[in-house]
C-alpha cells in the first residue's frame, strides 16, 4: 500500500521531492483527534526515511482552518495523570516534526488556535495567508498549552509577547502574527499553496547534505550557550567540507555553472 494515501484523517502526495500534507477533517474545522495524532506521527516517521522527500510542506483542508486545536470531546474525561500523559503524547509528535532532519513549512490557510498553533509552531518556516487567525485560548477551559506552546511561542516571539497570547487567551491575526515574528510571510488566501510550494522547491533546489545540518544547527542553537553553538557550527561546516556537495558546489561557482548536488 503506497505509505502516502493510506490514512482515513491525512492527504499526502510526493511531487519532485516535496510532500505535501494536509490535515483533513474540515467539518470539524481539521480539529487533531487521537486517530489524526497517530497518524501525523505513523506518517511523519515515514517522511523521516524517505529517501525521496526532501522538503514537507503542511497545511489544512478547506477555507476556514488550518488545525482548530485538540478535539474538545477527548478532553472531558482527563484527570491528573490521563491529562500529563495526554499532553506528553502531543510533545513527542511536534518534537517528531521539529526534529525531523528536513525543513517542514507550514502554509497557515485559517484558523491555528491552542494545538494548532502549537503544530505550526513546531514547523520550521510558517507562511500564512491573509485570514489566518493564531491563538493559545487555553486558559479559557482552564487549561495551559500542552504540546510545547509555551517553550516555543515564547522562543519565538519573545516571552512578554508569548505571556500575552498566553494568558488572555486571545486571537491575532496574520498582520499582528508577521508584526511579532510568528509567520515569516502573509500572502493572499489564493495565492498562499503557490507561496509554499515555491519556497519548498528552492529550498530542495540546494544542497540537502547543506540544508539538513544547517537545520540541525539552528534547532540546537537556542539550547546552546554561545560557545557550544560556535563549535557545533564550526563542526557541521566541517561536516559540509567532507561533502560530495561541498566540493560540487565550490567547482560550480568558480566555473559559473549550475551545481548538480548529489545529497552527499
Amino acid at each position: 500500500m503506497d505509505p502516502y494515501t493510506e490514512h482515513r484523517t491525512l492527504l499526502s502526495s510526493v511531487e519532485g521531492r516535496i510532500a505535501l500534507v494536509t490535515i483533513n477533517r474540515p467539518e470539524k474545522l481539521n480539529a487533531l483527534n487521537a486517530e489524526a495524532k497517530g497518524e501525523l506521527r505513523d506518517l511523519f516517521g515515514k517522511i523521516r526515511t524517505d529517501n525521496d522527500v526532501d522538503v514537507v510542506v503542511l497545511t489544512g483542508a478547506g477555507e476556514k482552518a488550518f488545525v482548530s486545536g485538540t478535539d474538545i470531546a477527548e478532553l472531558a474525561s482527563l484527570d491528573r495523570k490521563t491529562g500529563e500523559e495526554f499532553a506528553a503524547g502531543g510533545q513527542s509528535i511536534l518534537d517528531m516534526i521539529e526534529r525531523l532532519g528536513k525543513p517542514v513549512i507550514a502554509a497557515v490557510n485559517g484558523y491555528a488556535l491552542g494545538g494548532g498553533c502549537e503544530l505550526a509552531l513546531a514547523c520550521h518556516i510558517r507562511l500564512a495567508s491573509d485570514n489566518a487567525k493564531f491563538g493559545q485560548p487555553e486558559v479559557r477551559l482552564g487549561a495551559t498549552p500542552g504540546y510545547g506552546g509555551t517553550r516555543r511561542l515564547a522562543r519565538l516571539i519573545g516571552h512578554g509577547r508569548a505571556l500575552e497570547m498566553i494568558l488572555s487567551g486571545a486571537m491575532i491575526d496574520a498582520g499582528e502574527a508577521l508584526r511579532i515574528g510568528l509567520v515569516n510571510r502573509v500572502v493572499p488566501r489564493a495565492e498562499l499553496m503557490d507561496a509554499a510550494m515555491q519556497l519548498a522547491r528552492l529550498i530542495a533546489s540546494n544542497s540537502q547534505v547543506a540544508v539538513r545540518l544547517a537545520l540541525e544547527g539552528v534547532n540546537h542553537a537556542a539550547e546552546m550557550t554561545v560557545t557550544q553553538g560556535q563549535r557545533l557550527e564550526a563542526e557541521l561546516f566541517g561536516r559540509c567540507c567532507d561533502s560530495e556537495d561541498f566540493h560540487e558546489g565550490v567547482r560550480a561557482f568558480l566555473t559559473k555553472r549550475k551545481p548538480l548536488f548529489k545529497g552527499r
